[in-house]
């Protein structure tokens, strides 16, 4: 294969992994499967200890140290009774406003996000919650189901974020100034949702009434919800302090947030055998299924690397007629496009590789573009037919939710993510201006 030409290896390589995907193989395996063969076709069957090489130096690697630490995080705060808490405060605060409830959950996905990382986790615990109460106070059905999935992707573009965490491996970039950079987009696209939702309710507010006067909350009893959200409040700014201050490593503050989740569920009564267990059972699954995806990645990637399919891409995006803001465009619709049928974080491992390279020799901020792309694979984690959030969601199998329901409601969301994203590109200070002030 070394005399053949790049781009038929190209073309090869791609056919089978489109194949493969198609058969509905993991794309580890499928990774993993390719690297094996491909190292053994090029170099005999001692080249096989690249493989071994490979995962020894990923495992190693220091900034993969955060993610089983966030990811720990986020799933003992699954089992703190913490959501349950912050949507009894929200619905003393906001059930008397129209869409209130539905705005609310939008707020308290964002507090979740900025403690887990994951899209799993508010999505599931508010799809529990909120949607049962919701309907039972006249909310429009479709109006509940976008919001609720909607809110549970903030998860990936607050930080802590898990699929930032990966990007900014792959590519070398600070995960700390990526996480700072995801900040304000991700406030921004919290910010859109609600809009939304206001307008909606305001123009048609049988979408999402308010609850009668004689229900509502008094205002000692509102104060003295809001003690549900100081713990979580105080761990958020705690863990963006430190990163944004350079007082710890995000791999660090990982482990502090981790401690922190045991003692939130310690105060909240919750921190028992039981939950530890499904806590510590769901961490290590996860982490297991993303360093599987990561090794395999870097092995698969090397690959490409020797056979020169990396390099023929490469030259040919160079080499083309066009401006780099154009090829940029390209690569993010193609993002976005693979995006509606792979999950974030083996595109990104696909992709990254790739077209990083490219866009570091068309002059493309590199910061910027980590952003950027990352905003992309999220964007695909809410998008029809294949979107994991939309999955997330079906699987609390909840009376009268078809998959078409959700697909219908949360295109709304989806057009206002692809919005902001449009805003960063187009205003690249949105992103760029609190990481470029940090300490270090």
């Amino acid at each position: 294969m070394m005399g053949l030409d790049p781009g038929l290896v190209t073309v090869i390589f791609l056919g089978i992994m489109i194949m493969m995907l198609v058969s509905g193989m993991p794309v580890s395996f499928m990774l993993l499967t390719l690297s094996a063969f491909g190292f053994w076709l090029l170099r005999g069957v001692s080249s096989l200890d690249s493989l071994a090489l490979v995962t020894f130096s990923y495992l190693t690697k220091d900034t993969f140290l955060a993610l089983p630490t966030f990811i720990f995080m986020a799933t003992v705060l699954e089992v703190s009774g913490m959501g349950g808490r912050l949507y009894s405060m929200m619905y003393k605060w906001m059930a008397g406003l129209r869409g209130g409830l539905a705005m609310g959950t939008i707020g308290i996905s964002t507090i979740i996000a900025a403690m887990s990382g994951s899209a799993a986790t508010a999505t599931v615990t508010l799809g529990t919650l909120g949607y049962p109460e919701m309907l039972k106070r006249g909310y429009d059905k479709h109006l509940i189901i976008g919001c609720i999935p909607a809110g549970g992707n903030l998860g990936p573009l607050i930080p802590p974020s898990v699929t930032m965490i990966i990007v900014a491996s792959i590519t070398t970039v600070s995960i700390g100034k990526l996480f700072i950079a995801g900040v304000i987009p991700g406030l921004l696209t919290a910010l859109g949702f609600a809009i939304y939702i206001g307008v909606l309710c305001w123009r048609n507010p049988r979408m999402g009434p308010p609850i009668p006067v004689t229900e509502r909350a008094s205002w000692k009893e509102k104060l003295e919800s809001l003690k549900s959200a100081g713990l979580p409040v105080a761990l958020i700014l705690f863990q963006l302090a430190l990163i944004y201050l350079g007082i710890a490593t995000p791999s660090e503050v990982g482990g502090l947030g981790a401690f922190g989740a045991l003692i939130c569920a310690w105060i909240y009564g919750n921190l028992n055998f039981r939950n530890l267990e499904i806590a510590a059972r769901n961490a290590m699954r996860i982490s297991c299924m993303l360093v599987w995806l990561l090794v395999t990645g870097g092995a698969f990637s090397q690959l490409l690397g020797i056979i020169g399919v990396q390099t023929f891409i490469q030259k040919t995006l160079t080499g083309l007629p066009l401006s780099p803001t154009t090829i940029f465009l390209g690569v993010i619709l193609l993002v976005l496009v693979l995006g509606m049928f792979i999950d974030a974080a083996p595109l990104a491992i696909i992709l990254l590789p790739v077209f990083y390279p490219v866009m570091m020799r068309l002059g493309f901020d590199p910061l910027w573009f980590n952003l950027v792309f990352t905003m992309a694979l999220i964007v695909g984690i809410i998008s029809p037919p294949f979107g994991m959030v939309l999955f997330y969601f079906k699987g609390l199998n909840l009376p009268g939710v078809t998959m078409e329901d959700i697909y219908r409601a949360v295109i709304p969301y989806t057009l206002i993510m692809v919005a902001v994203l449009v805003l960063v590109i187009l205003f690249p200070g949105l992103g760029t201006w609190l990481p470029n002030r940090m300490i270090r």
